[in-house]
């Protein structure tokens, strides 16, 4: 069975945050992996379905309401849930790891229920704020993995299973 990567972030994200998600999505899509995100045109979403389509590979968006116009053009597959920010226990669920580009709340909340024991996924944390890396680490240290960029993000892909 194919994976699905979730790639995660904020959608007002840094410059180096975006060109992490784009490079990660490009990679994951090199590997034969599908890419999962938000769906939206915007911030980390768009960028890692981009980095995605670049190599062209499958994506997903898991949309927090039907509003055609903010589709990313690079989704594959809409999933139209209408559930706004409650969309995001769906993208932890479909995905069999979740890379978090960066941090914001939405994210901490995609970050946390992956984490949750009974969902059980590893989570890779590129370019987060140290505060979050300690803490993450320390409620789950065997299933969070930190990487400063988005090569850091790939030699941890290349080395854990999932």
């Amino acid at each position: 069975m194919n994976k699905i990567i979730g790639i995660m972030g904020p959608n007002n994200a840094t410059k180096e945050n975006l060109k992490d998600a784009y490079e990660i999505g490009k990679y994951v899509a090199n590997k034969g992996y599908t890419v999962l995100t938000g769906g939206l045109n915007i911030g980390i979403q768009n960028e890692g379905l981009k980095g995605a389509k670049s190599s062209n590979g499958l994506t997903i968006g898991i949309m927090p309401f039907n509003e055609p116009e903010k589709f990313s053009e690079y989704v594959d597959i809409p999933i139209i849930t209408n559930m706004r920010s409650g969309r995001n226990y769906i993208n932890v669920l479909s995905s069999n790891l979740v890379i978090a580009c960066g941090i914001d709340v939405g994210t901490v909340s995609e970050i946390s229920l992956s984490l949750v024991k009974t969902n059980n996924k590893k989570v890779i944390l590129v370019g987060a704020l140290n505060e979050a890396n300690e803490l993450f680490i320390k409620l789950r240290k065997d299933n969070v993995f930190v990487a400063k960029d988005y090569n850091e993000c790939i030699n941890i892909l290349n080395t854990i299973e999932f």
